[in-house]
């Protein structure tokens, strides 16, 4: 199992959770990798003051942790709070923006999973015949950027919503046959 160094903050609680059978409440913030876009339940250190979207290590080197005392655990879409929830979409979105390259890379190098079904199917609101372009376009050349995509592929705009899209849908749907951008 792979460990996410990173995450994006998604909701921060300094008072900790609700509860009435506790009388001292740990402050408690919600994140998402930034790389394989796991949800975490994370512990702040003491004085420290997060604001959502900031990114923070949870790596394994102590010395790294500026703001995080540890990983309470990792917890599922459900779990998150509405605020949370609210705030992902926007989070999902920074996220795509700084590693743009890998969904760039993404785009030159998706396949067919079946003889009749394309990985690049899985992005909601692209179909066939987008999907078709996007391919055949690629094989001029791979694309540079999203917007080197846009430009190429008029059909195909706005992608990184689509991912973006596709990230929460992975994220929300325990039941989602194929994962192409979350861990489970």
């Amino acid at each position: 199992m792979s460990l996410e160094d990173y995450a994006r903050i998604l909701d921060y609680l300094p008072q900790g959770l609700p509860d009435d059978r506790k009388f001292k409440r740990e402050p408690i913030a919600y994140a998402l990798g930034d790389d394989q876009f796991k949800l975490f339940e994370l512990v702040p250190k003491p004085d420290v003051n997060l604001a959502v979207g900031d990114k923070v290590y949870i790596g394994k080197d102590l010395n790294l942790r500026q703001e995080i005392l540890h990983v309470k655990r990792r917890i599922s879409y459900s779990e998150l709070t509405n605020a949370s929830q609210s705030e992902l979409p926007f989070v999902v979105m920074d996220v795509i923006r700084a590693h743009e390259d890998r969904f760039v890379r993404f785009f030159n190098e998706s396949q067919a999973i079946t003889t009749r079904f394309h990985m690049l199917e899985l992005l909601p609101g692209l179909g066939k015949k987008t999907m078709w372009s996007i391919v055949e376009e690629r094989k001029k050349g791979p694309f540079k950027s999203l917007k080197d995509l846009e430009d190429r592929v008029p059909m195909a705009h706005q992608v990184d919503k689509l991912l973006a899209k596709r990230i929460e849908e992975e994220l929300s749907n325990a039941t989602e046959k194929y994962h192409l951008f979350v861990t489970r």
